[in-house]
């Protein structure tokens, strides 16, 4: 039968306990539609698990694709009717659709950016044939992903052009999949060769040095949901330009291991082949030579291992010469780089191998892994508290040709603009020229060229006309304590004119991830914008498990510690509460953030006066049973494991829903082809709020995109119009009224 549950609209905002939420207004109830309960129920390491909305796993099933188009019959013409949501709708369009210049990327006298001049829904590829050093709004348009479909739903997700400058292979995905199509053009004449490559997935094409093919990863195509199946690690494979690709070379495959993946890199004349089994495990690295062929270069069979223990995480910069330059936590939490010669390999008669440190790990700052290797040095990026810098550091001559190569004790600072983000940096191979895009929260990207010899030169690249102004803004890091003490700092971002005491505390979206070492950084993201701008506050918290402060920070929110992300959050919404700089929270993240809203709501659901799970993984204890779930196990442990069930079981949003409990306002967005987190777990998880809703809970609304995945290409419109849902239900249930 349908389940009744009381609509609740914020109009104002009252102490009860000494926590602020959003005052109630009686409206009618809300029928929400119908859903089978099912009598599943598994036995799981003794504790009787039920699971009454299983059928929902099933994204084709009639009864599941029924379900969704309830639910947005329910959801939109309630969030469309939302009176914030015209201001809401029009912000994020002008965010969205401004004008913009990607990172441009040098190869071989030729430059390559990804443009939008504001009215396309999926950025451009063009390409400067004349050697500038620059590409822009009217450079010649080598690749239109809005020509691909009419509806603007086929993205690129990946792009590699050859080292000659003379090939272009892109993987093309529909509908937001995690699915690509690899395709080749010619990038003088734009024509497309015939090369296609179905059925790969995330790594981009990796071409050899001599660009007479690429390495890429294959797979079976699925034998029955291509969207919700187990994805394995499948094959590395050689693409020679013009074969078939069912004739390509396998050129690793581990049916023993089929969850372990080979990520390629190329570095001189080798092939790096980086080993890992989980999205933020250790991970372990051997070569191979690239030897001459009768077609060009080939990968020879012989392979040497350069450590076998898994002990550190690895990430390949370049080589110079026979030295093989590595980024590496190995003994070093904060990162270090390090070489080893590849030449005297096979010299040491079977004995570890040996890394000479190059640039030793920083005090208080963490070295990313963005950082890269220039003709003469490297171009090293460092964050600390979360704000990022760039050094360069040049190598010593006198070791040109020696054993180990040193840097030189000077080092040279960029000068970046501020407390920024590194979005993306690029140096062509050999090259001297470093090209680094930054962002901010007030900044949607800044293009640098950093020439690093023989004249050192730094030019900030003009942004096009038309760029969205949030005004003057304040940017503070307050801090707050955890449950166990621990310091957990905060990016707070108001305007300038309501940043003063005497407004008051303002209503307050509150973001987090905190997972899989990702950076809570300063971030130019629509919905981050548009809220600053229509004058709320905007709280982006700094959690453990993410990256910002080295391994130590990373480790301490995983698996059975993965308590202590929820804790930091609870910690800064109760500081920005008890300080007085939120009058009430909306509380937002997706996909593992999505998670951590999850946990949120039914922890300590009277923190939030609204609730924004997005693309979450909600369901701990089947999460690695569907696409490459199973990989995120180095972060939450494994259900199956009897030793890491008990957290996981007693934190799952899912398994935590009760029927006495009076939860905020939820809306609950994904899209009907993720394959990343699968949409089963939002909407089995809005289906058991539904259920269990109680008289004093707010309203449950599901939000289904169609043709949409895990948020990879989605079109600019279609951003829009999820942006705009979900700031309007925010402010609507947090009292923001926005300023246009």
């Amino acid at each position: 039968m349908p389940h009744r549950a009381c609509a609740r609209l914020a109009s104002g905002v009252r102490l009860t306990g000494g926590v602020p939420y959003a005052e109630t207004a009686p409206v009618p109830a809300l029928t929400y539609p119908p859903a089978r309960r099912s009598d599943v129920v598994e036995e799981l390491h003794g504790i009787s698990v039920a699971d009454p909305y299983r059928w929902l796993e099933d994204p084709d099933a009639p009864e599941t694709t029924a379900f969704v188009a309830a639910q947005n019959a329910l959801s939109s013409p309630l969030l469309d009717a939302l009176p914030e949501r015209p201001v809401f709708a029009d912000l994020v369009s002008r965010i969205l659709h401004a004008p913009s210049v990607g990172l441009p990327h040098e190869r071989s006298g030729r430059t390559f950016a990804w443009v939008n001049d504001g009215t396309t829904n999926q950025d451009v590829l063009v390409v400067s044939d004349d050697g500038a050093p620059e590409a822009d709004l009217d450079s010649r348009v080598l690749l239109d992903p809005n020509a691909l479909d009419a509806e603007g739903t086929t993205a690129v997700t990946g792009w590699s052009v050859s080292p000659d400058g003379a090939l272009l292979a892109y993987a093309a995905a529909e509908a937001g999949s995690d699915w690509r199509t690899i395709r080749v053009l010619d990038v003088a004449t734009g024509a497309a060769l015939p090369d296609e490559i179905g059925w790969t997935k995330w790594v981009e094409p990796t071409w050899l040095p001599d660009s007479s093919g690429f390495l890429y990863w294959a797979h079976d195509a699925p034998a029955g949901a291509t969207f919700s199946d187990v994805t394995e690690a499948g094959y590395l494979r050689l693409h020679r330009l013009g074969d078939d690709p069912g004739d390509d070379v396998t050129v690793w495959h581990r049916p023993d291991a089929p969850r372990l993946f080979a990520y390629p890199d190329v570095a001189g004349e080798w092939l790096v082949l980086r080993y890992a089994a989980g999205s933020s495990g250790p991970s372990d690295l051997a070569v191979r030579r690239l030897v001459p062929g009768p077609r060009g270069l080939d990968v020879a069979e012989q392979e040497v291992a350069l450590t076998s223990d898994a002990r550190a995480r690895w990430s390949v910069l370049g080589a110079r010469g026979s030295r093989l330059v590595l980024h590496t936590d190995d003994g070093a939490p904060r990162r270090r780089i390090v070489t080893v010669d590849l030449a005297r390999l096979g010299e040491d008669d079977g004995g570890p191998v040996e890394f000479v440190e190059l640039v030793a790990e920083d005090a208080d700052a963490v070295l990313r892994p963005e950082s890269a290797l220039a003709a003469d040095g490297l171009a090293l990026v460092y964050s600390r508290d979360a704000t990022h810098r760039v050094v360069l550091a040049t190598f010593d001559p006198a070791d040109d040709g020696a054993a180990a190569l040193t840097v030189t004790a000077h080092r040279r600072a960029v000068d970046l603009g501020g407390a920024v983000t590194v979005a993306d940096l690029d140096v062509e191979e050999g090259s001297a020229v470093v090209h680094v895009r930054t962002a901010s929260f007030t900044d949607a990207g800044t293009n640098h060229r950093v020439v690093t010899s023989p004249t050192p030169k730094h030019t900030v690249l003009p942004t096009p006309p038309g760029a969205f102004d949030v005004g003057d803004v304040s940017v503070t890091r307050p801090r707050a304590t955890s449950a166990d003490g621990t310091e957990v700092p905060m990016f707070l971002v108001r305007r300038t004119d309501l940043a003063d005491g005497e407004h008051g505390p303002r209503p307050t979206l509150l973001y987090g991830y905190g997972g899989f070492r990702l950076e809570a950084n300063p971030e130019f993201r629509a919905i981050f914008v548009a809220w600053v701008a229509a004058g709320g506050t905007l709280a982006v918290a700094t959690l453990r498990g993410g990256g910002e402060y080295g391994e130590q920070w990373h480790d301490a929110g995983t698996k059975d510690r993965k308590q202590n992300v929820f804790d930091d959050l609870y910690a800064c919404a109760e500081t920005l509460l008890a300080d007085g700089m939120a009058s009430a929270i909306a509380v937002h993240g997706r996909s593992n953030g999505g998670l951590l809203v999850g946990a949120a709501m039914t922890q300590r659901p009277e923190l939030w006066a609204a609730a924004l799970p997005t693309v979450g993984v909600l369901d701990m204890l089947r999460f690695h049973r569907f696409t490459v779930g199973w990989a995120w196990r180095s972060d939450y442990g494994d259900p199956d494991d009897a030793a890491d069930f008990p957290a996981l079981h007693a934190y799952s949003p899912l398994h935590r829903v009760r029927d006495d409990v009076a939860y905020p306002p939820t809306l609950i967005c994904t899209g009907d082809h993720d394959d990343r987190v699968v949409p089963a777990h939002s909407l089995k998880f809005g289906a058991e709020l539904q259920h269990t809703a109680s008289p004093s809970s707010g309203p449950v609304l599901l939000r289904v995109d169609t043709r949409a995945g895990h948020g990879m290409g989605k079109p600019k419109d279609a951003q829009a119009a999820e942006f705009a849902d979900q700031l309007a239900f925010a402010a609507h249930h947090t009292g923001l009224v926005p300023e246009s």
